[in-house]
């Protein structure tokens, strides 16, 4: 009302004017024009309000300005002996204090983006007024006019839009970081915040990644290549563009002239320089990718993609760097020789074309490495590259295991009782099924009665089925659910491998033999801190019985026999020397082949094959292909080890039984005629010494060879009819001699073998997945006569080795 009475006041003065006569003559206009006036006051009052709002909105408080320094860090991952060896981030990050970039660098950085750094305030209003100047010659936004500190606080608290709304946020903000940081810090923050191209924030990652040195390392020509991609990063970082690198890194030496802090000689000869690139920070993880990548997986899962990305948080893990190195390593060079052999009918990796986003059509390897004592995996190879295929094929690939998932039926055999010595009898008798009648194929033997050493030994197929009829489908199942390998199908073939396990599932149920029973459920992770040395996360020991320690003494003794004498007998003559025990398995039509073997301080595992399952080679058995990738790996994992045998119970004894029969030995099983393939007859002991639970061991005496002695062995020969027809070499299972002669003599506890012969013949160079063969007898050799049949001699006249 005052106002209005005010502007009538105005409007009828001596002399008015037109506009107040026109007003005058006409109210009702009069009062429109005052309404619209004071509308406009309000809508620009108001407007200056929410303006003042989102300015002091946007600018932070006490405590964002208190949190300028806290960037996003790299997650850093550390080997089994806490060095580091890998890092996951969202923002390739090295942070370091200012002491440790260069005086160079940060002129360098001063001159081309904030020259009058030490002497404004957070906003330098001669360069603002350059810019101003600049823009209106130019009709657009040609240059801008913030200031390092400028720069910092969009770095923190804005966005990058270039807006005049924004332009102001960030002069106010700006002001408030003087007013809490010194130049030096801010000057600090700003080098480790700014952002310098191919993923690398902070400068001394930018040094490191781009030229191979660190910040406080860099000459003239390189700090100023470095400072100048700061303005443009995807436009001058020097893999991208080398030209434009190179001119943006003049401009940035002209620039450090003006400022006076190069002089013109130095600028002349830094202009000359040569850009030398060297990537020192991802050519630090050359190895180790499958791992790592299991380990990221499984952290994401736990905390999440942005802590484990930009959390900076410590990963303490199980990997041993060396042997993760070396395994892979020898992997590539194991494949490659099966690449060569004559006979493989498939491209080799060498001249395959990966396509993107098509799993590698060549051969493939995957390789576990586990303490069976806690679960810790050591070294984990899920395939020959892991740039080609992320695929983890130890973890995340579900095949058939063939003959070694053998021992697990065969440990639940142990579990209910059954011993080493236990005869499996009837293998020739057809098991019936909803199908028909099913009798297994097996090269390995065709006895129809085994013990159950002899038939782990040979991996007789008959022997594993029948074993599983006496066990029950429903318990090898549950056996298979407790070691954690999943549901297997309720099929007799189960026993033969039908289901399908992941490499380090398999492995660890392996494990649980060579720690007395226990499974250790595997893991890579020990434990997580925060950057503060908080623990966030610590892996808890998760084992539990699932066979008593007797059991898993009985499986490794048959186990043992494998590597000594059997199938991985090519684990010696590759020259592996200590205690020890596995099994190999080959699936049908030979599309993947394994083996599981272990120390008492050390379990591997290894597969091999395609990842669209085909054959790799022609009678390409385990006992060919894995066994020697395993020996390998194992020597560089038990690398330094002394020899140790498997722990005994206390509630293990020995007993000498008959391998025909399994019962005690008599005097006439160390007498029994044995026909060897050749029709060759010699006279050979049945008799040793199997490890049975106390009170368990046989009772009963052999009948079979009872009273065979010396008068009824010439009876025999002379007509008399008795007992002692020969009996062949399958039907007797001695196993063949397979172990380098060079082998020292085993300590008296150590679990092989009770009837392990001391020395052996050389590898045979022909020998496949299965028990190796003995040795035949030359062409021209005479059989034997009376007497060497008698006695088990040859002959005078037959020829003696030299």
């Amino acid at each position: 009302m005052a106002m209005t009475t005010r502007l009538l006041a105005w409007l009828g003065g001596q002399h008015p004017g037109r506009l107040g006569r026109w007003l005058l003559a006409r109210p009702r206009a009069l009062a429109w024009t005052l309404a619209g006036l004071s509308l406009a006051a309000w809508v620009a009052f108001a407007g200056g309000l929410a303006f003042a709002w989102d300015i002091r909105r946007s600018l932070p408080d006490r405590r964002a300005l208190s949190s300028v320094g806290d960037m996003a860090q790299a997650t850093t991952l550390y080997d089994q002996g806490d060095e580091p060896v890998f890092t996951i981030f969202k923002e390739q990050r090295i942070e370091v204090p200012l002491e440790k970039i260069g005086k160079t660098m940060r002129e360098a950085v001063v001159s081309v983006e904030d020259q009058r750094f030490y002497q404004h305030n957070g906003i330098d209003l001669v360069r603002i007024g350059a810019a101003v100047v600049a823009n209106a010659r130019a009709g657009e936004r040609a240059q801008g006019g913030s200031t390092i500190t400028q720069q910092l606080a969009r770095m923190s608290f804005l966005n990058r839009k270039k807006t005049y709304t924004r332009k102001i946020k960030e002069a106010f903000a700006a002001l408030l970081i003087e007013r809490t940081y010194t130049k030096d810090e801010i000057l600090a923050l700003y080098l480790n915040k700014a952002y310098f191209g191919d993923g690398y924030h902070g400068v001394e990652a930018a040094s490191l990644g781009f030229l191979g040195k660190h910040a406080d390392e860099l000459d003239v020509p390189e700090a100023a290549l470095i400072a100048g991609l700061i303005q443009s990063p995807s436009a001058y970082a020097p893999t991208i563009n080398m030209e434009k690198a190179i001119a943006r890194r003049n401009i940035v030496l002209l620039m450090m002239l003006d400022n006076g802090v190069i002089d013109r000689q130095a600028h002349d000869k830094a202009r000359r320089a040569r850009v030398r690139l060297e990537n020192r920070l991802r050519r630090d993880e050359p190895y180790g990718l499958y791992f790592k990548e299991q380990v990221r997986r499984e952290l994401v899962d736990r905390f999440g993609w942005q802590r484990v990305s930009e959390g900076g948080l410590k990963v303490y893990t199980t990997i041993d760097r060396t042997l993760q190195q070396q395994a892979e390593a020898i992997v590539e060079r194991r494949l490659t020789e099966v690449e060569r052999r004559r006979g493989y009918p498939h491209g080799t990796r060498a001249k395959i074309t990966i396509d993107e986003d098509v799993a590698p059509p060549y051969l493939q390897a995957a390789v576990v490495v586990i303490d069976p004592r806690t679960g810790a995996v050591r070294a984990q190879v899920g395939g020959r590259n892991f740039r080609e295929s992320r695929f983890n094929r130890a973890v995340q690939a579900r095949r058939q295991s063939g003959s070694a998932f053998k021992p697990i039926v065969y440990a639940a055999a142990v579990e209910q009782g059954q011993s080493p010595g236990s005869v499996v009898s009837n293998l020739n008798d057809p098991i019936n099924t909803p199908q028909g009648d099913y009798v297994p194929e097996d090269e390995h033997s065709g006895a129809n009665s085994m013990t159950l050493r002899t038939a782990l030994r040979t991996s007789s197929n008959r022997a594993a089925v029948q074993l599983l009829r006496t066990v029950g489908i429903p318990e090898a199942v549950k056996t298979a659910q407790d070691l954690s390998l999943g549901r297997m199908p309720a099929v007799p073939s189960m026993a033969l491998g039908a289901g399908e396990v992941t490499l380090q599932s398999l492995t660890a149920a392996y494990a649980s033999f060579a720690a007395e029973g226990v499974l250790h459920e595997p893991y890579l992770i020990r434990r997580v801190e925060d950057q503060d040395g908080n623990v966030l996360y610590a892996t808890e020991a998760k084992e539990r019985r699932v066979f008593k320690p007797e059991t898993a003494f009985l499986v490794t003794s048959m186990l043992a026999d494998v590597i000594n004498s059997g199938t991985g007998w090519r684990a010696r003559a590759e020259g592996f020397r200590l205690p020890a025990a596995g099994k190999t398995g080959t699936t049908n039509d030979y599309h993947d082949v394994w083996f599981v073997g272990y120390t008492p301080t050390t379990v591997t595992g290894v597969w091999m094959g395609f990842d669209q399952p085909r054959e790799i080679i022609a009678n390409g058995y385990a006992g060919e292909l894995a066994v020697p990738l395993w020996a390998s790996v194992m020597a560089v994992a038990t690398n330094g080890d002394e020899p140790e045998a498997f722990k005994r119970p206390d509630g293990i004894v020995g007993a000498t039984i008959c391998r025909i029969s399994g019962k005690r030995a008599v005097d006439g099983c160390s007498q029994v005629p044995v026909e060897g393939d050749d029709g060759a007859v010699e006279i050979r002991s049945m008799a040793y010494t199997e490890y049975f639970r106390k009170g368990t061991e046989p009772q009963d005496e052999c009948e079979e060879h009872q009273g065979a002695g010396f008068l009824d062995k010439l009876a025999g020969f002379f007509g008399k009819d008795n007992d002692l027809k020969p009996v062949s070499a399958e039907q007797a299972g001695l196993p063949p001699a397979s172990i380098p002669r060079d082998i020292p003599a085993p300590p008296p506890d150590r679990v092989e073998a009770p009837d392990a012969p001391a020395r052996a013949a050389e590898p045979r160079a022909d020998a496949r997945d299965e028990a190796p063969k003995v040795e035949e007898a030359p062409k021209d050799e005479k059989k034997r006569g009376f007497w060497g049949r008698l006695f088990g001699r040859r002959d005078k006249a037959e020829k003696k080795e030299p």
